[in-house]
């Protein structure tokens, strides 16, 4: 991989990262000299990450200028009825395809111990990104990657008020234990109601707080 690769790479990254995280806020009209200037990077490798997270539905890029995309309360509902459906799919795969070096990874990341609401939510990303990778179909993994940048600018949104999350984070023990013990229907019904409950509350509390206008 030669430098210019790898400098498109790295800004991809740090711009995912700001964006998801919501550091540059939706609706942020993007630079591509600011970018540059701001993040030590060549005006080519940002405009080159940038035209990766068009693809990402990250940034919208209409006939001049980029920015980052809107937020809206229907892309919550899009978003999970997809997200819901293939996450079930990951669960079913990994008992059917995960090694014992994926349940080694997976066993530890349910004996981690979070300090605050934010380590509770990487560390329920890490597990689902740890399922994806167990059931072993790069396809797969790759299109809930795309839908975990999408959904966690949702999720952020809400962040301060996720106080459910280590309630949460308990389920991933009885998943391992299903997916270890080859039972494909009792994984997929502890993902299932895992990712539904999860959305219930996000959705919740998006319109208690009125955090995205309907």
């Amino acid at each position: 991989m030669n430098i210019n690769k790898v400098d498109t790479q790295k800004a991809y990254q740090l711009l995912w990262e700001k964006i998801t995280s919501l550091e540059l806020a939706p609706g942020e009209i993007l630079d591509f000299a600011s970018l540059a200037d701001e993040m030590g990077f060549s005006k080519t490798a940002i405009r080159e990450a940038l035209n990766l997270l068009v693809h990402d539905h990250l940034v919208e890029a209409p006939p001049r200028g980029l920015f980052v995309s809107g937020l809206q309360f229907s892309d919550l509902e899009k978003i999970s009825t997809i997200r819901l459906n293939l996450e079930t799919l990951a669960a079913q795969q990994a008992v059917l395809n995960a090694t014992t070096d994926d349940l080694v990874i997976l066993q530890s990341l349910c004996k981690e111990v979070a300090g605050d609401t934010r380590e509770y939510f990487e560390l329920d990303q890490r597990f689902h990104q740890a399922i994806a990778k167990a059931a072993h179909n790069n396809y797969l993994a790759d299109t809930l990657q795309l839908l975990y940048g999408l959904s966690k600018r949702l999720w952020f949104l809400a962040l301060p008020y996720l106080d459910f999350l280590p309630t949460a984070v308990k389920s991933h023990i009885k998943l391992v234990d299903a997916i270890r013990d080859g039972n494909e229907s009792l994984a997929a019904e502890i993902m299932k109601n895992h990712i539904e409950e999860f959305y219930l509350k996000i959705r919740e509390i998006i319109q208690e707080k009125d955090l995205i206008k309907e």
